[in-house]
């Protein structure tokens, strides 16, 4: 069985080098390294076992996240040798015998080396980024950023992040879903609250690795649901009392931001209170590097949070929580231009200028409780409450025509009479439209499990049991007034209306697991989990009067309601799912193979008019899945996963009704749906060599989608409306590849980051003008995407200059339309530097060149020249006080249009927003550590924090 496992995984070529590491794999050295002051383990100290009587050496490797290692050697007498920057070597001697072939060091304490701190310079530098297993180590020392710098400003410089402009973090193509410290959870799923608020300089080192769920993490079997993290390691000294910092500032064009935050870390205990408000976007600090820059640039934003969170660990209870209080105003103006293929041959044109102020508020409350009552029993749970209330209003205007009309949307806005600039044949309609929304919605609920060891090892019984409930109301004001121009005769249509939908809906879930241990690591996992799902939805749209306004609200005697467009559901879901998985483990391997069985029951009560129905949908999904992990050493690791996943259509779209409350975007059912199914693999490497400090990684993806349910819209020519249907199509299919290596030069001061990214997209659509749909209606986009990152540093103790470039090409192919073919150019190069000088002052300056190439719109082909700068001056008692002046965009070079490309259309879109303005910081530094010598020294002149000169303290690189 072993042989056939390995040749289908394509490992037998591997497993020679990846032994030879250790001779007699049963006889090892093993043991944990941790600092002599504080007793935590250091990472990535060099362990080499040195021969006797010549010392030459025979094997060595390094710690791992947990200061731990082994090594395999064969039976002898050798000196274990450790050594770490800023540490004291430590030697021991171990005799190893076929009698006792294992030996346990236990805990080796390495002492900081004073002799080598007071020296005039260190010269090793912290390598960037390390790999231990499957974590990413990042160390933030290797990365200058501008000083007052948040979260964000280092993220963005770590080899493979990336960081667009909704907040959205990856790391080598995997979302991150959760930011830790210390391994306890921060703001439970906001990762953005972390992003923004937490200051660089209280960060020793970043990891980034795959967190498996509670259930997986107790009883040892992969679940599937794991999530990618960044978990955050505070630095030395930081974890036994309080620190905290305000930033306070102002700034031209009416900017202004302030954010306070204070923490209290004893040991494992932790206690953290945020506020902040802004209306700068959230924008990073500026000097931090070049490049297309990310961050929420659409429209003007008002920010205000507070929050605080919390997390204890005793030996055997460990609770955590937060609550979070949000607050968001956007005041956000958009410029439209589109194309929207409406067969091979026509397309319909649209511009449109929409004006919106959307106001929410959010309050979360996230709880966590586990508890160990003894060794073999382990109880966890999770409550959670949110609340969330919107204010959404916009007023819009619209013009679609059948040819493209050769005017801005400024010009068409602006003109007494559209037929002036485009003749009457090519205007389809005009639109002018305000609407209202606002929302109310109440979610309160939990999940509860519980697990029991039987005494084997592997023997696990475990339950889990989640409850939730939601109650929202929405209510929606519009008034509409549509001309149409290509009707028999010219007519104006005037929608003035107002719907109200209540929702109620709740759902529960109930699972038992067990696992058995089969053979010598090899266990079997059996589950069964129930799931129900019910909601209650009563849709009542009313008719208002022709001289009703929005700002006049709903008044009853007014409104006549619209039974043929009002509507009520009540549906019902019955999920039964038995699951059987396979778990292999070995030294270096992993195995997981698995298999899910989902028969499903759904009902649902419908009537809309006229129509009603009572409807019973009986399905059965199968998921297989399968994980491999082979890990050659503790630096380098290989991992295949796939997945299969079944997805039913909504049971709405199955009805054979059509909802015309926008008569000019109809919705038809499609009862002839099938379920779709998505086959998902991926396969991740990643290899680090500590000596040569030279890292790689590597991840590939590929995704299809077999009876992907698309959306065939058939497009009315005289209206310019369309009529929407739900289709099965098949094509849909995606490959996504990067890699990224980061090399430091000999003496370590320069470092080389290369990111290669590349994906090609097949995307199927059904696109129409005619009822009857045909395969000359499937339309393809092929789409090739290659991209290039590459930045060189150098840095020594006082200054870091940084050289960097990138380039994203797109090829574009379309099936229809030859004349949408694109072939285009997006690239950036520039120069970075932090400069920290004598008198506690530090300089900061970023300069880009971005360029657009190869669009058929000659606005989107330009050139953007973006200088940002900043200038800091630390003082007071141990540099705790920062005055700091910066200047964004300061050749008001910056534009805010963007383009977005689909199977179906392209979209040019330009927003409002402020880039060009000047900002005077003030950042205050509290730190009050208990116990002797707990407190980090102040960096010493022309250093500044974060450095490497005298006075910095041992770094753990």
């Amino acid at each position: 069985m072993k042989k056939w496992v390995l040749g289908l995984l394509f490992l037998a070529g591997m497993s020679t080098a990846a032994f030879a590491q250790g001779g007699n794999r049963k006889s090892s050295v093993s043991g944990t390294v941790i600092d002599g002051e504080d007793k935590s383990p250091v990472i990535q100290a060099t362990i080499q076992v040195l021969s006797l009587p010549d010392s030459t050496m025979v094997t060595g490797n390094v710690t791992d996240l947990d200061g731990h290692f082994s090594i395999p050697v064969r039976p002898g007498k050798y000196v274990l040798k450790v050594s770490f920057v800023g540490y004291k070597t430590s030697c021991k001697q171990v005799t190893l015998t076929n009698a006792k072939p294992r030996v346990n060091t236990g805990e080796i304490s390495l002492m900081a080396d004073a002799t080598l701190l007071e020296g005039v310079e260190i010269v090793a530098q912290a390598p960037e980024v390390t790999a231990s297993e499957d974590t990413l180590v990042y160390n933030s020392s290797a990365y200058r950023v501008p000083e007052g710098s948040a979260l964000e400003e280092l993220v963005k410089k770590l080899p493979g992040a990336e960081v667009d402009e909704n907040g959205k973090i990856t790391i080598n193509g995997k979302e991150i879903k959760k930011i830790m410290i210390d391994g306890k959870e921060f703001f439970a799923d906001d990762p953005n609250i972390a992003m923004k608020n937490l200051p660089v300089n209280i960060i020793d080192k970043v990891r980034a690795y795959d967190k498996q769920s509670d259930m997986a993490r107790v009883t040892g079997i992969d679940d599937g649901e794991e999530e990618t993290v960044i978990d955050l390691t505070v630095k030395k000294g930081m974890n036994k009392g309080w620190f905290g910092n305000v930033d306070l500032a102002a700034g031209t064009e009416d900017r202004y931001s302030g954010k306070i935050m204070a923490n209290h870390f004893y040991e494992k205990n932790q206690f953290t209170v945020i506020g902040s408000m802004n209306n700068v976007n959230d924008n990073g600090f500026p000097g931090g590097g070049g490049g297309f820059r990310g961050g929420s640039q659409n429209g003007l934003n008002a920010v205000k949070m507070a929050g605080f969170n919390f997390g204890t660990e005793s030996e055997k209870l460990e609770t955590g929580g937060s609550v979070n209080f949000n607050y968001r105003d956007e005041d956000i103006q958009q410029k439209q231009t589109s194309e929207t293929f409406v067969s091979s041959e026509n397309s319909s044109f649209k511009n449109a200028m929409d004006r919106s102020r959307n106001k929410t508020t959010n309050l979360t409350a996230d709880f966590r409780f586990e508890w160990r009552p003894d060794t073999m029993t382990t109880m966890i749970f999770r409550p959670r409450l949110t609340y969330g209330k919107t204010n959404n209003g916009s007023d819009s205007h619209s013009f679609t025509f059948d040819t493209d009309p050769q005017h801005s949307t400024d010009e068409l806005l602006n003109a007494e009479d559209i037929t002036s600039l485009v003749p009457e044949e090519n205007i389809i309609n005009t639109i002018v439209k305000n609407s209202l929304q606002k929302g109310d919605d109440l979610t309160a609920g939990g999940s509860l499990m519980l697990n029991r060891c039987l005494g084997t090892a592997g023997r696990n019984i475990t339950f889990r049991g989640s409850y939730n409930y939601t109650n929202s109301e929405s209510e929606q004001f519009s008034a509409s007034t549509t001309d149409y121009f290509q009707l028999m005769q010219d007519s104006t249509e005037i929608l003035n209306r107002y719907i109200t939908t209540p929702t109620k809906s709740y759902n529960y879930s109930l699972r038992f697991s067990y696992s058995e241990p089969i053979f010598r690591g090899g266990f079997l996992l059996f589950s069964y989990n129930f799931q129900y799902k019910h909601s209650n939805t009563d849709n009542s749209t009313y008719d208002m009067p022709l001289e009703w306004t929005i700002d006049q609200g709903f008044v009853p005697a007014w409104g006549s309601l619209n039974t043929d467009l009002s509507k009520k559901a009540e549906y019902n879901y019955y999920n039964h799912q038995a699951d059987v998985a396979l778990r292999w483990i070995r030294q270096k391997m992993q195995l997981n193979v698995g298999a899910s069985f989902q028969p499903q029951r759904s009902t649902l009560t419908y009537q809309m008019g006229d129509y009603a129905v009572d409807t019973v949908r009986t399905v059965f999904n199968f998921t297989p899945t399968l994980d491999f992990r082979y890990k050659f050493n503790k630096t380098s690791q290989l991992r295949v996963n796939y997945r299969g996943r079944s997805s039913q259509p909504s049971m709405t779209d199955l009805l054979p009704i059509s909802d015309n409350t926008d008569p000019l975007n109809v919705r038809v059912g499609n009862p002839g749906l099938k379920p779709s199914f998505t086959n998902s693999l991926m396969v991740f490497y990643n290899t680090f060599n500590v000596d040569k400090q030279r890292g790689l990684m590597t991840h590939f993806r590929f995704q299809n989608v077999m009876n992907s349910i698309s959306n065939r819209k058939t497009y009315d020519e005289s209206t310019g409306g369309y009529v929407t249907m739900p289709e099965n199509i098949n094509g849909n299919w995606n490959l996504f590849g990067i890699i990224g290596t980061n090399t430091a030069l000999r003496n370590k001061k320069f470092t080389i980051n290369t990111f290669t990214r590349a994906s090609y997209n097949n995307i199927v659509s059904y696109i129409s003008d005619s009822s009857a749909l045909s395969e000359a209606d499937k339309n393809t986009m092929r789409q090739l995407v290659l991209g290039e990152r590459l930045r060189g540093t150098y840095r020594n103790n006082w200054w870091e200059f940084s050289l960097n470039g990138s380039l994203d090409y797109t090829h574009s192919r379309n099936s229809f339309q030859d004349r949408n073919n694109m072939d285009t150019y997006q690239f950036s190069y520039g120069a970075s530097t932090n400069v920290n000088l004598p008198w506690n002052m530090s300089i900061s300056t970023d300069l880009s060149q971005n360029s657009r190439r190869g669009y058929t719109d000659a606005s989107m082909n330009r050139d953007e020249l973006i200088w940002n700068a900043q200038i800091s001056q630390n003082f007071l008692k141990g540099n705790a006080a920062t005055v700091s002046l910066q200047f964004y965009d300061i050749l008001r070079n910056q534009s805010n249009i963007s383009r977005t490309i689909s199977a179906a259309m392209r979209q040019d879109t330009e927003y409002n927003a402020i880039y060009s303005y000047c900002m005077l910081h003030f950042i205050y530094r509290l730190n009050l550590f208990g116990g002797k010598g707990n407190a980090p020294r102040p960096s010493g002149p022309g250093f500044g924090p974060g450095g490497h000169g005298p006075g910095g303290g041992p770094r753990r690189f």
